[in-house]
């Protein structure tokens, strides 16, 4: 199961559509375009959208501080919508 982190700070969890594995186009229409992984820390990954910044989604301050858990000196944030699951989880 994975966790959506939406930019106003809500969660889901969310189930695969398969029960198994995420595909691109679920992974797409969540962060609404195209997918960067970002690796974290015990497994986890975080998707999120490769152009977010560029194309000034908003800030995204509940996925920043999942992202600075594992990287706490990166001084990079996040944007937009984001799903966060387990590398197996993934297509």
């Amino acid at each position: 199961m994975g966790t959506i982190i939406k930019t106003n700070g809500e969660k889901i969890n969310v189930e695969p559509k398969n029960g198994k594995h995420y595909s691109l186009k679920e992974m797409q229409k969540i962060v609404g375009g195209f997918i960067e992984v970002v690796y974290l820390k015990d497994s986890q990954i975080m998707i999120v959208n490769e152009e977010g910044k560029m194309n000034g989604f908003d800030f995204n301050d509940a996925a920043t501080a999942v992202l600075e858990k594992s990287y706490p000196y990166s001084g990079d944030f996040v944007v937009g919508d984001v799903l966060v699951c387990y590398e197996d989880e993934v297509e």
